[in-house]
């Protein structure tokens, strides 16, 4: 007599519950295709046997009818049929699914072919090769916040894969700009016919931040100053994006639009990670009002300087 396999609960295969929906489903098939893919598992068949297994898993609980048949009859189906028309091998016989059919074993590359409308065995769709084809890459675009766009950080992002929404939290490297790709091999959409899923290309558009602007490596901000401590220079903490608040020494007579350096301070190259520097850019604020005193004070002060601030003219 033959002997009976024992049967592999679909459910298992991918790690869901029987109550998965189909989203939770399709995270699980991505996720171990991509382990048991041949490309990753050259030369390894208890790997393929895994990948083909998986495959069929997914194959049958994706579709809703499939599943339907499948929560009802389990493995074994009466009459040897296919939900939704067309019929596994072995035409008027009872087949189980994952097992071989009567009078051997069924060839899965064939079962795939015959899916997705494959020429022949180990053929998938328009006769391409038994590993499928590739699902296509998703790109999205994004506005992330600008000191994570410097400083590198975990990011949500928000967005449709295979027509469910999906969230996926994401690193963001350190030292990205508007423009710049993230690539996230894996994350597209899924292949077809057991070919690898695709690739999430994420294009950022960096926000801006109220205190901090950027020239390629180099951070900038303003620094308000009053007509005195530019005068008579002073000492005053101005905020970096990643060491807090620093301590920089004013020089005496500093006029508006100077350029005072922090070394070391600006955005992490994406290569060597060597940071660019932080370039603070004075602005002398002059009060719209004064004082009779203050007013006083100033025309005494301009009558015992000698400058000319238009002596070059």
């Amino acid at each position: 007599m033959p002997t009976t396999m024992p049967e592999t609960d679909l459910y298992q295969v991918l790690g869901v519950a029987k109550t998965a929906t189909q989203d939770e489903i399709k995270k699980a098939y991505r996720k171990l295709t991509r382990k048991y893919h041949p490309d990753v598992n050259p030369d390894n068949p208890s790997a393929e046997a895994k990948f083909k297994e998986v495959q069929n898993a997914f194959d049958i609980l994706s579709d809703a009818e499939k599943r339907k048949q499948y929560d009802t009859f389990g493995r074994t189906m009466p009459g040897g049929g296919f939900p939704g028309g067309g019929g596994f091998p072995g035409g008027g016989q009872t087949f189980n699914w994952g097992q071989g059919g009567p009078g051997g074993t069924v060839d899965f590359e064939s079962v795939l072919g015959d899916l997705f409308g494959g020429g022949g065995p180990g053929r998938g769709a328009s006769g391409r090769s038994r590993r499928g084809r590739a699902g296509q890459d998703v790109q999205l675009e994004v506005d992330i916040p600008f000191r994570i766009a410097v400083e590198g950080g975990s990011y949500e992002l928000q967005f449709e894969r295979a027509g469910q929404p999906e969230r996926l939290m994401v690193k963001i490297p350190a030292g990205v700009d508007t423009g710049s790709v993230v690539r996230l091999g894996g994350q597209g959409e899924p292949g077809v016919g057991g070919g690898p899923p695709g690739d999430l290309l994420v294009k950022m558009n960096v926000a801006p931040d109220p205190v901090f602007r950027r020239d390629g490596q180099n951070l900038l901000i303003d620094l308000p100053l009053t007509i005195a401590e530019a005068v008579l220079g002073t000492k005053i903490e101005v905020p970096t994006i990643h060491e807090g608040l620093v301590t920089l020494t004013i020089p005496p007579g500093t006029s508006s639009g100077a350029k005072l350096r922090l070394r070391g301070k600006g955005v992490p190259d994406r290569q060597s990670g060597q940071r660019g520097d932080q370039h603070v850019v004075v602005k002398i604020v002059v009060p719209k009002k004064i004082d009779e005193a203050a007013e006083k004070a100033l025309k005494q002060f301009d009558s015992l300087t000698s400058v000319n601030p238009r002596s070059g003219w």
